[in-house]
């Protein structure tokens, strides 16, 4: 099945992880790929990956922490295939846990800047593109961390994009565009190949983190962690034109736990 064929997609942290697996799939099912990181190395890995497989994809480097990266990320989708159909929003992730207060100003403000902007700027260049083609799917990512321990700023981050979602569907409802955003849970994402926090772990921070994991499980009815693949299920279906009568929705792919 062929839901993407001819289809141009964008995908945002594409460089491993749920990004990746996002766009294998969308690959699989005929989309052409836009892939979108700041790791350059593992970015063009993954485009080689995908055409190896009989894929279609191209890669740009772009941080998508200031808006210059979206603009230019946007501009090379054009400029290459002259559309965006589909369009995944898959930057962010929390850098440390701890309690709120164990915070520095300066911790709160990169949380945030990784796990909002990112988001926020993609959309904002990529919808005056679909309202001028009269059609085109967002599917933004955030996270049940809405609804945990010791990620105080990350959960606040996803918190904006979960109502950012809504609030933009429904300014796009009569422009063909939809936006949908997925909420994965605790992910098996195995060994990154770039650590999102490359300064030295204390026991203590060690501690935090293994109760938040352990929260996490205890709430998850069925008590297991999520892979990549089966959250990239969830964003090809609210990307794909069977999704076509759903915007506006925060979807919960996090084991029967809810943020």
């Amino acid at each position: 099945m062929e839901r993407f064929a001819n289809q141009i997609a964008l995908v945002t942290g594409a460089a491993q992880g749920v990004g990746l697996a996002t766009a294998r799939r969308l690959a699989s099912e005929g989309a052409i790929l836009v892939l979108v990181d700041r790791a350059s190395q593992q970015g063009h890995w993954a485009a080689d990956s995908i055409r190896a497989s009989g894929g279609q994809a191209s890669f740009i480097e772009a941080d998508l922490e200031t808006h210059e990266g979206a603009r230019r990320m946007v501009q090379y989708a054009l400029d290459r295939h002259g559309r965006i159909d589909v369009s995944v929003h898959n930057v962010g992730g929390t850098i440390w846990m701890k309690p709120f207060w164990e915070y520095s100003p300066e911790q709160m403000q990169r949380e945030v800047g990784r796990s909002l902007w990112p988001t926020l700027w993609s959309c904002r260049e990529v919808i005056p593109v679909m309202r001028q083609q009269g059609q085109g799917s967002i599917v933004n990512v955030g996270s049940n961390a809405t609804r945990g321990i010791y990620r105080v700023p990350y959960s606040a981050a996803k918190g904006g994009i979960h109502a950012a979602t809504v609030c933009m569907a429904l300014e796009l409802a009569d422009s063909g565009v939809r936006v949908n955003c997925v909420s994965p849970g605790a992910l098996d994402n195995g060994v990154r190949a770039i650590p999102r926090n490359t300064e030295t772990v204390s026991e203590q921070e060690q501690l935090w983190m293994k109760d938040v994991y352990a929260d996490c499980l205890s709430t998850t009815p069925l008590q297991r962690l999520g892979t990549v693949d089966e959250v990239g299920a969830a964003i090809c279906f609210l990307a794909s034109r069977e999704a076509s009568y759903i915007t506006g929705q925060i979807m919960f792919v996090a084991g029967g736990q809810v943020g």
